[in-house]
């Protein structure tokens, strides 16, 4: 139980101090969120907790998959929150992010990436 709340301590600090940073700088903000750390923390999570190296290459690999659907939603949510405020421009990117993610995973099926 000490292990799995030191997880959760570990990892809700990371949410904080992007957020903390983000305040006080857009761009520092936005460069400390772009970073892949709660990747690297699960990944570090999973080789601490004896799983095998193919599970942990296999995290690697699909979150980079999972990825590249998402990041249109960056590029549309300024737009729509400048239209919409925040709370429907969120749902909307999140919906946005949604019909990206099918389409791009019957994409790379066809390169025998299998997403879903």
């Amino acid at each position: 139980m000490t292990w799995i709340l030191t997880k959760y301590f570990i990892t809700a600090a990371v949410v904080v101090i992007v957020s903390e940073f983000a305040k006080r700088s857009d761009k520092l903000g936005a460069l400390v969120a772009a970073l892949p750390m709660v990747t690297i923390l699960t990944l570090i999570w999973l080789h601490v907790e004896n799983q095998p190296e193919t599970k942990i290459a296999n995290h690697a690999w699909y979150t980079f998959w999972y990825v590249v659907p998402t990041l249109p939603m960056f590029l549309i949510f300024p737009f729509l929150l400048q239209h919409f405020g925040f709370w429907l421009a969120l749902t909307l990117s999140a919906f946005i992010t949604i019909a990206c993610f099918g389409v791009f995973a019957l994409l790379v099926r066809r390169y025998g990436i299998n997403l879903m």
